[in-house]
């Protein structure tokens, strides 16, 4: 059975691999930021290396990003294969992404020179890449608690858009459920919350957890929280928010940690809606900026508050992925089947 090995920085140029007929490319394409690195089909272990991350807007199509990335690597021969993972619905191996104006095919792919093509959910790689992960690739939120092999497992967070995915299991195998879970409606926990939904109904006909849990999002829950105080005033930047957060300022923290709340709430509801006994794991590209205040906040609190379930609840793991460009080791997984099905 193929391991993965750590992601590497660049390894020099591939001359240094076996051929460039062996090469795979694997990606991460989300709202905001695309990544790629290079599998070495011939390898054992299986590796990703030359791992490197390109602002999405800095190109017309994810193609354009795609071929910047083999070009500083000196590839133009065609490659055996490409998986790359996408923000958004995959349908009939193609995507139309669900925060930004890009599209990609399996055909697109396979027409740039790819042997072998593949489009995935990003989130559906991060649960197929969960497995893989431990020590230093995960900070514990909450209680440290043992996750048993074979069990379901639930990936979530919020960045540009906010994802949702499954990993189960059964006596027949496992599967990877890839899911639009983030456009679910947004159910809120206490009194403020009702108040915050109230007040988004207001300009918005159906309120889901992704218009309150992303960055565009918090940059909206700290407003409503405003307007909830009596303070009226312009919108301020996800980014000023977090820092003022940081900083120690008080309405930014408040609106940190309700963030951070409400997100406990959706996972503990994502983990009775898969059964995730086996963990929750929360990625994205937003907690790691207030790791800290995540861990303090009620966020495993607010997991766990699911009445009768409670006792349920209290023995799911739940943990922050801190790997960077986690989504590929997922991706390489495919590959890999891929590979074995050639």
């Amino acid at each position: 059975m193929m391991t993965y090995e750590n992601l590497a920085p660049s390894q020099g140029h591939p001359d240094a691999l076996s051929s460039e007929a062996n090469l795979a490319l694997v990606g991460d394409i989300g709202g905001t930021n695309a990544r790629f690195g290079l599998v070495d089909l011939s390898g054992d272990p299986l590796a990703v290396i030359d791992a490197e991350s390109f602002v999405g807007r800095e190109f017309p199509q994810p193609g354009d990003a795609i071929r910047a990335y083999l070009d500083r690597r000196g590839l133009s021969a065609p490659l055996a294969s490409a998986v790359i993972a996408v923000a958004g619905p995959v349908q009939n191996e193609q995507i139309r992404f669900t925060n930004s104006q890009w599209t990609l095919s399996a055909a697109d792919l396979r027409a740039m020179g790819f042997g072998q093509a593949r489009l995935i959910n990003d989130y559906a790689a991060l649960a197929m890449a969960a497995p893989l992960l431990s020590g230093a690739d995960l900070r514990t939120l909450g209680p440290d608690l043992p996750s048993g092999p074979g069990q379901n497992l639930a990936v979530l967070g919020p960045g540009t858009g906010f994802g949702v995915a499954a990993l189960a299991h059964d006596d027949l195998g496992s599967a990877t459920l890839a899911t639009e879970g983030g456009h679910m409606s947004f159910a809120p926990g206490d009194a403020v919350e009702i108040e915050i939904l109230r007040i988004l109904m207001r300009s918005y006909p159906r309120v889901s957890i992704e218009r309150i849990l992303c960055g565009r999002g918090l940059s909206e829950l700290h407003q409503t929280l405003q307007l909830i105080e009596g303070k009226v005033g312009p919108p301020i930047a996800q980014e000023i928010i977090t820092a003022n957060a940081l900083a120690g300022d008080p309405e930014c923290l408040a609106t940190i940690l309700r963030f951070c709340a409400i997100l406990g709430s959706v996972a503990g509801d994502m983990a009775l809606g898969y059964g995730a006994r086996g963990g929750v794991f929360v990625a994205g590209g937003i907690p790691p900026l207030f790791i800290e205040i995540l861990a303090a906040s009620d966020f495993r609190k607010r997991f766990e508050a699911k009445g009768r379930f409670a006792d349920y609840m209290a023995g799911i793991p739940t943990r922050l992925i801190m790997r960077r460009h986690a989504a590929l080791l997922g991706a390489a997984r495919v590959l890999d089947a891929l590979n074995k099905t050639a």
